[in-house]
């Protein structure tokens, strides 16, 4: 057996039924993970084992929650000896509201794997008791209360992407506060004090990607001084994050419709900082939109 070259990622993919976890482990599948659904976790080592006997030496990934039953009980003692043998562990953590949970199972009348005897509510609650240990435990928690399946998707190519392994990954995403603010924020900038370009009539049309609206924005001293100073705080930060082990950081510019002056900051740093040594992306989220998100289906 070749064990000079393990698999030294491993990612574990739990959360709540009807949260994503099919969705999430097809992404990873596609970014060139060797996946595994359902599999019980005392069987997790002999799997990670095999693989690499067979010098599939590709980043692996693991669907572990409910319904595993008893095997459940097993899983802290199987991270744990993944751990100890030098492997690294993430565990991504997938949930979603009571509300938005009874409505997918409601779209999809799909029976929920704790609900067979019980209404469906009660066998939420229950899910949400046996993975409260998982959930304190997990590297990566999303909440996909207003996801979409591309937007989940795009969120863990971000994070799991195999192609700059090492990198430290430094997300930008502009939003509307009347959307709600970014589930998976880090850091989160309140922009609503800057001149507002919807109140002019030639630049309400446009976004924050137009030079006219971005020249708008900047053109006072208020606004060149606020990212000057943003700047220089995450010049501070940055490296602290990378430095403390963080895979990646999330930074959030928000103002109140997500279409102009979230737009014009949030580009404006993406150019300041892309050049640095990580890897950057941008995500313009609410720029055209007038209504919440729709709601990924359940795995």
């Amino acid at each position: 057996m070749d064990t000079n070259k393990p698999n030294k990622h491993i990612v574990v993919i739990s959360g709540m039924s009807g949260s994503g976890k099919s969705t999430a482990i097809s992404a990873l599948e596609d970014m060139g993970y060797f996946c595994m659904d359902n599999l019980p976790s005392p069987l997790l080592p002999n799997a990670v084992l095999l693989t690499e006997a067979a010098k599939e030496i590709r980043p692996l990934a693991f669907v572990v929650d409910v319904r595993e039953g008893p095997f459940l009980e097993r899983a802290p003692e199987v991270f744990e000896t993944l751990s100890a043998s030098g492997r690294n562990v993430d565990i991504l953590f997938l949930e979603s509201s009571d509300e938005v949970l009874l409505r997918r199972y409601s779209e999809t009348r799909r029976k929920h794997p704790l609900a067979m005897d019980l209404r469906l509510h009660e066998g939420i609650l229950r899910e949400r008791k046996k993975l409260s240990w998982l959930k304190s435990r997990a590297t990566f928690h999303i909440d996909t209360s207003s996801f979409t399946v591309h937007e989940l998707k795009n969120t863990l190519r971000r994070m799991f992407s195999e192609t700059t392994p090492s990198s430290f990954v430094l997300n930008f995403v502009s939003f509307g506060f009347r959307f709600g603010l970014p589930t998976q924020a880090d850091l989160v900038f309140d922009v609503r004090f800057l001149k507002n370009p919807h109140f002019v009539p030639e630049l309400r049309p446009l976004t924050g990607r137009d030079s006219r609206v971005s020249n708008y924005v900047f053109d006072n001293e208020e606004a060149q001084t606020y990212f000057q100073l943003l700047k220089n705080f995450l010049e501070y930060m940055l490296p602290k994050y990378a430095n403390e082990g963080k895979s990646y950081v999330t930074i959030c510019v928000g103002c109140t419709g997500g279409k102009h002056r979230s737009v014009a900051i949030s580009q404006a740093l993406f150019n300041t900082f892309k050049d640095g040594p990580w890897t950057t992306h941008l995500w313009d989220r609410d720029i055209s939109r007038n209504e919440p998100s729709s709601l990924c289906p359940p795995p």
